[in-house]
């Protein structure tokens, strides 16, 4: 294999690694029909079991794909289980989508750690999800970083909707074990502060010297505790009239417009 040849294989897989790596994969007939319908959004790849009985959804998704010349691929039900990941929900169809901000937390790391990250922990409702990403893009936040582990909500068609089409515009990035990221993060010097109403300080008297990770947690309980052990802040929100807590968007909106 002549020095040319393989300079071009090598580029060509570069390339597709990098696609793949900025992926992400909606499954359901109304989520994937909604992503086909809508023009903005880059597809790469419609997926189709072959034993989807013949029917008027499946061939709206098709006419579609052909009218935007989308690839399909056709595969046996394991395939496509492999594919979506959700063998239960899939309903027969899964879709591609390209998001080139969407990216892996070792690029982040790579480089010098910008001044505010925002983290989600365990944030299960694919609404909340979908408004967080929204109100960091809007807002003042550098980054998000979304661990893909179990128990941490897939980026969804219904995440997809619920950030009004933002989380093609927010710079995100995937890790497996986000304790493990935050670790490499405050080696690096970064605060990882998590929000406590048992802090001393308040989030709005904070101010960081360098960089900041602010971590969201589940809806319910709260930050891991694996993350709680890497922690190096503790941030509470000052609350009246006998309020204890607020939605994780809500927290997050506030996070993303600090002055």
């Amino acid at each position: 294999m002549s020095k040319k040849h393989y300079q071009g294989d090598s580029a060509s897989y570069l390339a597709k690694k990098a696609l793949f790596a900025s992926t992400i994969t909606v499954y359901g007939r109304n989520p994937v029909f909604e992503a086909l319908a809508d023009n903005t959004m880059n597809i790469i790849k419609l997926h189709l079991a072959d034993s989807n009985k013949p029917s008027k959804a499946v061939a709206e998704m098709i006419a579609l794909a052909e009218q935007r010349g989308i690839e399909i691929a056709y595969h046996d039900r394991k395939q496509l289980s492999r594919i979506s990941k959700n063998s239960k929900q899939d309903q027969g169809v899964a879709l591609d989508l390209h998001c080139p901000l969407y990216q892996s937390a070792k690029l982040l790391l790579e480089a010098p750690l910008p001044p505010r990250i925002l983290a989600v922990d365990g944030v299960t409702n694919p609404q909340n999800l979908g408004m967080i990403i929204r109100s960091a893009c809007a807002g003042r936040i550098d980054a998000l970083l979304v661990p893909t582990s179990k128990g941490n909500t897939a980026l969804s068609s219904l995440v997809i909707k619920a950030s009004a089409g933002t989380l093609f515009k927010m710079p995100m990035y995937y890790c497996d074990d986000l304790a493990e990221t935050l670790t490499a993060m405050k080696q690096r010097g970064a605060d990882i502060c998590t929000l406590s109403s048992y802090a001393k300080n308040t989030l709005f008297d904070y101010k960081a010297e360098d960089s900041a990770v602010y971590v969201l947690g589940n809806e319910t309980d709260g930050v891991s505790k694996a993350v709680e052990a890497v922690a190096t802040t503790g941030l509470r929100i000052p609350m009246s009239r006998g309020v204890e807590s607020l939605n994780v968007a809500v927290t997050g909106a506030l996070i993303a417009f600090l002055p």
